[in-house]
């Protein structure tokens, strides 16, 4: 699956959207990527992530387990481990900090890869790591159906992008006027778990 083939299921699904954002990075863009309205589908979600799944196998070998760090990336994290045929759990924000809870567990050395929706900075992966190296997991790689850092994002581990696109963002200083003159929407959920 290529880039334009990840971007047409966005575009297919009213998921391409153009305007001022924040992102949960904080940082501002004017395209944003509104991952729920294409996991929605069940079939173009099985697409993008067995698509992911494969490209996963092809450069690190099959995980034990698949995290995703919640609540966006829940459901690319079930699909993907759909595919691949192994456990998928999630992390959760208690305190500000991803932990592992509701019983989930991870043995120790097992191979994990941690999957995401969309990425801009890596932030994300970075700290939903910290659970996993705590219980003794093995991270392989992070895996996301989009990078939209242009492959500029500083995860921490090998990265495995579906797609590979380089929308512009701006830390909340540097937006530019034009941009600025835009009522600004904050559609992500990492608001919610502040």
């Amino acid at each position: 699956m290529t880039t334009d083939d990840v971007l047409e299921e966005f575009r297919g699904a009213g998921a391409l959207r153009e305007g001022h954002f924040i992102l949960a990075s904080g940082r501002h863009s004017p395209i944003f990527l509104q991952k729920n309205l294409v996991f929605q589908y069940a079939d173009r979600t099985e697409r993008l992530c067995r698509a992911l799944a494969d490209q996963i196998v092809a450069q690190f070998g099959k995980p034990d387990v698949i995290v995703a760090p919640a609540v966006g990336a829940i459901i690319p994290g079930y699909e993907v481990a759909r595919a691949l045929g192994v456990p998928s759990i999630y992390v959760e924000r208690e305190d500000g900090r991803f932990q592992l809870r509701r019983a989930f567990k991870i043995a120790p050395g097992a191979k994990v890869v941690v999957v995401e929706d969309v990425i801009t900075t890596g932030g994300s992966f970075r700290e939903a790591v910290e659970p996993i190296e705590a219980a003794g997991g093995q991270v392989l790689c992070c895996a996301c159906i989009v990078d939209r850092s242009g492959g500029r994002a500083n995860v921490g581990w090998p990265l495995v992008a579906l797609a590979t696109v380089d929308f512009p963002s701006y830390a909340p200083d540097e937006v530019p006027p034009e941009l600025a003159a835009l009522p600004a929407e904050e559609p992500g959920s990492k608001r919610l778990n502040r």
